[in-house]
């Protein structure tokens, strides 16, 4: 898996690339709450959910499907002010499941592990891109703070941080291009 830290950098690069100039409060909370939240299930190995059980590490919490619920949930809770369908409530609804979903893609780059079960509820088959550049982080945070730890954030730092913030920069430019007409 990418660290927790580049898939919370997803997020923020997205949300300034994307999200209307003026959010609510909530809205950067929840952002990262999504990019992120699918790590959760490692806490499944203290409760000796097997990593390749339905619930286990990549498993259904990694799924596009699960980005889809957690979006729906999180749009009708935190922006029941909004009118749904509308422009507004899309936005929060499909930023937020591409947030949930790009997890489950960002770790089937990746290079270690089980596989993904990116088709979960419907199988849990776990499966990898064929193209993995991206190194596999460690779960144990002190391993972070290690060579190889390091090697595993010039990893992320190049096939994740750059591009992300590539297209951030072009969204800006695209802005203020739009802005001046």
């Amino acid at each position: 898996m990418p660290s927790v830290l580049t898939h919370a950098a997803v997020a923020v690069a997205g949300g300034i690339a994307l999200a209307p100039r003026e959010v609510p409060h909530h809205f950067w909370p929840l952002a990262i709450l999504c990019a992120t939240v699918a790590d959760a299930d490692v806490l499944g190995f203290s409760f000796d959910i097997p990593y390749h059980h339905f619930f286990g590490h990549r498993g259904f919490f990694h799924s596009p499907f699960w980005g889809l619920l957690l979006s729906l949930c999180l749009t009708a809770v935190f922006f029941r002010d909004v009118r749904v369908f509308s422009a507004p409530w899309g936005f929060y609804f499909f930023f937020f499941f591409f947030l949930a979903a790009s997890h489950g893609i960002l770790d089937a780059l990746t290079d270690g592990g089980l596989g993904i079960a990116l088709l979960s509820p419907f199988d849990n088959q776990r499966h990898f891109f064929p193209w993995t550049p991206i190194q596999v982080a460690p779960l144990r945070v002190e391993a972070f703070f290690s060579p190889r730890g390091w090697s595993v954030f010039k990893s992320e730092l190049l096939w994740i941080w750059l591009p992300a913030f590539m297209l951030l920069g072009l969204a800006r430019i695209i802005r203020m291009v739009v802005a001046r007409h």
